[in-house]
C-alpha cells in the first residue's frame, strides 16, 4: 500500500480525494488541513508521495518545499495548483517538487502522476543506500558477482543457482537476448568454482570463419604438404580451466559432434589428425536462441543439447528488472572513473538522467546501458553527468516519444515459428483447426517448424 500525505486547507479537497485514493485499494492516505503541522508530521511517520496544496494561510506550498529542501527530506511531492497560478507551480518544480496538477484534477491523470512520482521516489532511495560493494543475499561468494548487480528476485535466483552450478564439473548453458551480460555470468561461474585458478578462455563463434572454426577449437595438426603448421585450439587453450563459447548456435553440426565428445569424455583429435588428446575442461555455451525451439530441432545436435540442457539459465532482459538500473549505472560509473584513474564517488549521476535511464527500454540491453555510462562520462565536465553530457545520438535514444525505443529485433522466422507454436498449442496441436485459423495450408506450417 503506498503512503499518501494530502496537504489541503480545504476540507472537501483532502476529503475528496482520500476517498478516491482509498476506492483504489492502493493507497493509504493521511490528511492536514493545517499548513504548520506538515514539519512534525514528517519528523514522525514516512510516505512516498506528498500531494501538496500551494495556496495556504500560515505556511504556503512553497515555504513546506523551501524546508523540505533544507532538511533533505526527498519524499517526491505532487503540488496542487488553480488554472491561473502555473507560474507558482513552475517555481515549485524549481524547489524539488516533482510534478503539478492543476484544480480541478483529472482522476486518471492523477494516479499516473502519483505512480510516477512514487516510482522516482523508490529510484532515488535505492541509489541513495546504494553500498560500495552490492550484495547478493545468500550468496558465499558473492565477491565474483559483483559485475552482476541486482535486486531483482528473478536474477538474484539465477545468480544463486549460478554459484550452486559452479561448484560442479558439469556444462552449462546460458542463453538470453543480445548485451544481457551472458559472458559476465559465465566468468563469474568460473571464479567461483574450483578452477578458478585455471584460464578462462572466451571465444565467439561469429568472429570466425565458419569453415574455419573447427581448426581454432579443437586446434590443428601440421600437415605432410607443410602447408598449414601446427596450431593449438581453444579447448587445449583452456585445459584446467573454463571454455566460454558464445553464440553456439552458429556452429556446424560436424563441430557439434566433436564438442560433445568434449563435453562426454574429455577427448578431441585436432584437425589433420586422428591422434585422441584429452583436455581437462569445462564446457559453458551461451546463445540468444533457445535451441529448444522447433526451428533448431534440425540444425542444432539433441545429443550436445541434451548435455547442455542439464543447467541451463535464462538470462532476464533489462527491461523487464528497471529496479536494477540504478545500481548497474553506478557500477558501469564507479568503473569507467577506476580507468580514469578517479575516486569512485568523484562523479554521480543528475536525477534527470537517471529517469531517462529507468524508463528507456534497451534493446541492447546491459551493454548499451554500460556504452550510455561511458558515453556521459567522458562528455562531461562537472561533478554530475546529465542528459546534456550523451552525444546528440544517445540522447535522442533514450528520450521519451522514441518509436524505435520498445522495438526489439527478432528473426522474422522465429517469430513465425513462435506464433505457429502458439496457435498449435491453442488448437490441442490439431494442424487443421490450426492450418484454418492461420490462414495458410497444413504443409506450410510443417514447413515454417523445420525452416532454420
Amino acid at each position: 500500500m503506498n503512503r499518501v500525505l494530502i496537504v489541503d486547507d480545504d476540507v472537501a479537497v483532502t476529503n475528496y480525494f482520500m476517498v478516491f485514493l482509498m476506492q483504489t485499494d492502493r493507497f493509504d492516505s493521511t490528511v492536514v488541513n493545517d499548513s504548520r503541522e506538515v514539519e512534525s508530521i514528517l519528523k514522525t511517520q514516512s510516505f512516498d508521495v506528498i500531494m501538496l496544496d500551494l495556496d495556504m494561510p500560515n505556511v504556503s506550498g512553497i515555504d513546506i518545499l523551501n524546508m523540505m529542501q533544507a532538511k533533505e527530506i526527498s519524499i517526491p511531492v505532487v503540488v496542487l495548483t488553480g488554472a491561473n497560478d502555473v507560474d507558482l507551480a513552475v517555481r515549485s518544480m524549481k524547489r524539488g517538487a516533482f510534478d503539478y496538477l492543476t484544480k480541478p484534477v483529472d482522476d486518471e491523470h492523477l494516479i499516473e502522476v502519483l505512480d510516477n512520482a512514487i516510482e522516482h521516489g523508490a529510484v532515488r532511495e535505492t541509489i541513495d543506500k546504494l553500498p560500495a560493494h552490492i550484495e547478493h543475499g545468500e550468496l558465499r561468494h558473492s565477491e565474483t558477482f559483483t559485475h552482476l548487480p541486482t535486486t531483482n528476485p528473478e536474477m538474484t535466483l539465477l545468480l544463486r543457482n549460478a554459484e550452486k552450478v559452479a561448484k560442479c564439473d558439469l556444462s552449462v548453458f546460458i542463453w538470453g537476448e543480445q548485451g544481457t551480460g551472458k559472458e559476465r555470468l559465465a566468468k563469474a561461474i568460473h571464479q567461483s568454482s574450483l578452477r578458478a585458478g585455471g584460464p578462462f578462455v572466451a571465444v565467439d563463434c561469429t568472429a570466425h570463419i565458419q569453415e574455419e572454426f573447427s581448426s581454432e577449437l579443437f586446434g590443428r595438426a601440421k600437415d605432410w604438404g607443410g602447408k598449414h603448421d601446427e596450431k593449438q585450439g581453444f579447448v587445449e587453450a583452456a585445459s584446467e580451466g573454463t571454455l566460454f563459447i558464445d553464440n553456439v548456435d552458429c556452429l556446424g553440426l560436424p563441430v557439434q559432434v566433436r564438442l560433445k565428445r568434449v563435453i562426454q569424455n574429455s577427448e578431441y583429435y585436432r584437425d589433420n589428425s586422428t591422434e585422441i588428446k584429452r583436455s581437462d575442461v569445462r564446457i559453458i555455451v551461451a546463445s540468444t536462441r533457445d535451441l529448444t525451439s522447433p526451428g533448431y530441432r534440425d540444425s542444432f545436435s539433441r545429443d550436445l543439447l541434451y548435455h547442455l540442457m542439464v543447467n541451463s539459465m535464462k538470462i532476464p532482459p533489462l527491461r523487464s528488472r528497471p529496479e536494477d538500473i540504478p545500481l548497474i549505472a553506478v557500477h558501469f560509473l564507479q568503473q569507467e572513473l577506476k580507468k580514469l584513474g578517479q575516486e569512485v564517488n568523484s562523479l554521480s549521476i543528475s536525477d534527470d538522467l537517471l529517469e531517462l535511464l529507468v524508463h528507456y527500454s534497451y534493446p541492447d540491453n546491459v551493454q548499451e546501458l554500460q556504452n550510455i555510462i561511458a558515453c556521459a562520462v567522458v562528455g562531461t565536465e562537472s561533478d554530475e553527468i546529465t542528459p546534456e553530457d550523451l552525444s546528440p545520438y544517445i540522447r535522442e535514444r533514450i528520450s521519451p516519444g522514441d518509436n524505435t525505443s520498445d522495438f526489439t529485433p527478432a528473426v522474422l522466422q522465429e517469430v513465425i515459428q513462435d506464433h505457429i507454436s502458439k496457435t498449435l498449442k491453442y488448437c490441442g496441436e490439431n494442424l487443421e483447426q490450426a492450418a484454418s485459423l492461420l490462414g495458410i495450408s497444413v504443409e506450410e506450417i510443417r514447413k515454417h517448424l523445420t525452416d532454420h
